[in-house]
């Protein structure tokens, strides 16, 4: 538990003084409320295209939402080690931090995972907090390695930082493509890129065995056989964070505002017609994170957030936002809240009479939504009073300035 800390979110504008970035806090809200959205429908049979995973290849507005988590986390490590740098940190304190974070983020996955039961023959290995874990790690030590000393005026190192950053971020999904299309899986070759033969799901099954992986990754007629948020695929995910890393670079050089969102936006179309031109070649994928899947969905995300930029910190406009920053500000409190939340709707089972059980949030979308609702709109407002319930929970902390982070 912590007071908020206004250093973080900060970026020096030529016109003088330190602005928060109130699109960062706003923009990572809209993704967290996207997750809660996403994951709770009323039920999975009555639920809008975009508002659900492609089911292999392809892209929807849902397979949008994790990339765009990674890229913000990648834009706001910018500005917070800028900040501790400038507070005095030196590369032990910060090393130190950055270890202590990723390994409570492992930690917190996992809990998230286990919960309620905790089996450790069967809990999950991988995860949405493990992913981001593994990828801050690597994405600090990366940006560490090469940010400018204290003192330095972030112009004067940004050309070098963005070259190599660039560079390694480039080299990530050329290699990840190589492996996907030239490792030879054992039993199925190379190029393989469906749910049992690709590499990625290989890699995952020899390390963690199928019974750490996500119990919905199946293949009909085998079982589980991959996890979305595998290891090997963590390579792309962590060109995505990279991206982010790149944006909170120019966002924190002394170019006029109009200028940062416009060349934003201009990026993320650039990446999305690249990605877009480059799928015949390797189709977008979101559960295998393929490489053009990286480039296309950092695209959206950077499009996206420059427009968050454009309007909140930029042209201030900020009437309404308040939902957003609750979310945004206690992002991974909430998102913690809403998996036991999901978890617990789902285990709870109430008695209808005769020996009959049933879930508790299939009980609540029948009798409160769906007796006068066509099922997919009751299936859409289910899952919008869920996300108004983790705001409720997540509001008061909020209002008392409290922010818990990890």
């Amino acid at each position: 538990m912590a007071k908020p800390d206004l250093s973080r979110n900060i970026s020096q504008h030529p016109e003088g003084g330190d602005v928060r970035l109130v699109s960062l806090d706003a923009f990572r809200g809209l993704i967290i409320a996207g997750m809660i959205l996403v994951t709770d429908p009323g039920t999975y049979s009555a639920v809008y295209p975009q508002l659900m995973h492609a089911q292999w290849n392809g892209a929807t507005a849902t397979d949008m939402i994790f990339p765009s988590f990674l890229v913000i986390i990648g834009v706001a490590m910018t500005f917070s080690f800028a900040s501790r740098i400038e507070r005095g940190a030196d590369r032990r304190q910060l090393l130190l931090h950055v270890f202590t974070r990723s390994v409570l983020l492992i930690l917190l996955g996992l809990l998230v995972n286990g919960f309620p039961e905790y089996n450790l023959h069967t809990i999950r290995i991988p995860g949405i907090l493990q992913r981001i874990a593994l990828c801050y790690f690597a994405g600090s030590l990366l940006y560490l390695a090469v940010c400018g000393k204290k003192g330095e005026k972030a112009e004067s190192q940004s050309l070098r930082r963005g070259t190599v950053i660039g560079a390694v971020l480039a080299g990530l999904l050329v290699l990840y493509w190589v492996l996907l299309k030239g490792y030879p899986v054992p039993g199925f070759g190379a190029g393989r890129l469906d749910s049992l033969g690709n590499v990625a799901a290989y890699f995952d099954r020899k390390i963690f065995g199928i019974q750490h992986l996500w119990a919905y990754g199946l293949t009909p007629g085998y079982g589980v056989t991959f996890d979305p948020e595998g290891l090997l695929s963590t390579l792309p995910a962590l060109a995505t964070l990279l991206f982010g890393v790149l944006a909170g670079g120019w966002l924190r050089t002394r170019q006029p505002r109009g200028r940062k969102a416009l060349v934003l936006a201009a990026a993320g179309v650039a990446l999305v017609l690249v990605g877009l031109a480059l799928s015949p070649l390797l189709p977008l994928n979101k559960k295998i994170l393929t490489s053009t899947f990286a480039i296309f969905s950092g695209g959206v995300a950077l499009l996206l957030f420059a427009g968050f930029y454009f309007v909140l910190d930029v042209k201030r406009w900020r009437r309404g936002v308040t939902p957003l920053l609750v979310f945004g500000t206690n992002a991974i409190f909430a998102f913690v809240i809403s998996s036991i939340i999901t978890t617990l709707l789902d285990r709870w089972h109430l008695a209808l009479g005769d020996g009959m059980f049933v879930k508790a949030h299939q009980w609540l979308y029948a009798e409160g939504f769906a007796t006068w609702m066509q099922p997919i709109h009751a299936s859409l407002a289910y899952a919008l009073v869920i996300v108004l319930v983790n705001l409720a929970i997540v509001y008061p902390l909020y209002r008392k300035r409290i922010f818990l982070r990890v």
